[in-house]
């Protein structure tokens, strides 16, 4: 278990919290907002690929799924249910509940990320059309469920609006 949780799951929550250090330094927005744009940019990307390989019917039954799954990140983004500014007490309340998360869900973490390693190479069928949209809804998996648990768990940016540092033991200990 340590063996796992060393080379496996702390570089994957050391690349989240990067991640969303980056995504805050460079668009000053709250790291809440890096998982809908996350989720909206691999639609683009499944839906490009989709143009691509599918037509007819099964292209407008992938379209329509693919639009339906980015409904709930494009409600996210305009309706503002993330937070609009993003300051000490949000930061500390993200930091306890990726804290929480950490802590509690490893096991689901891990069992996700396998679960998406092996899920792409579990599909066989014999027609094309099928097997392609079986491998863009494991794809669709593999790239927002993993990411999506990670980026929640890991540690996120101190905010850079009044240029205080805060680390993340002083806000466990304040939270």
């Amino acid at each position: 278990m340590e063996f796992i949780t060393r080379y496996v799951d702390q570089p994957l929550l050391d690349c989240g919290a990067m991640a969303l250090r980056t995504w805050h330094e460079h668009t000053r927005q709250s790291p809440q907002k890096l998982v809908p744009f996350w989720t909206l940019f691999v639609i683009l990307l499944l839906l490009s690929a989709t143009s691509l390989f599918l037509a007819g019917t099964a292209y407008k039954l992938t379209f329509a799924a693919l639009l339906m799954l980015s409904l709930p990140s494009v409600q996210m983004l305009t309706l503002g249910r993330t937070a609009r500014t993003y300051d000490i007490r949000a930061y500390r309340a993200l930091a306890t509940v990726a804290i929480r998360k950490r802590e509690t869900e490893w096991a689901i973490r891990l069992t996700v990320l396998f679960t998406s390693v092996v899920f792409p190479f579990c599909i066989h069928v014999d027609d094309q059309t099928t097997a392609f949209f079986l491998i863009g809804a494991s794809l669709w998996f593999a790239l927002i469920v993993p990411a999506r648990l990670y980026l929640d768990a890991a540690e996120p940016p101190p905010p850079a609006d009044d240029g205080r540092k805060v680390s993340s033991r002083a806000t466990m200990v304040v939270a």
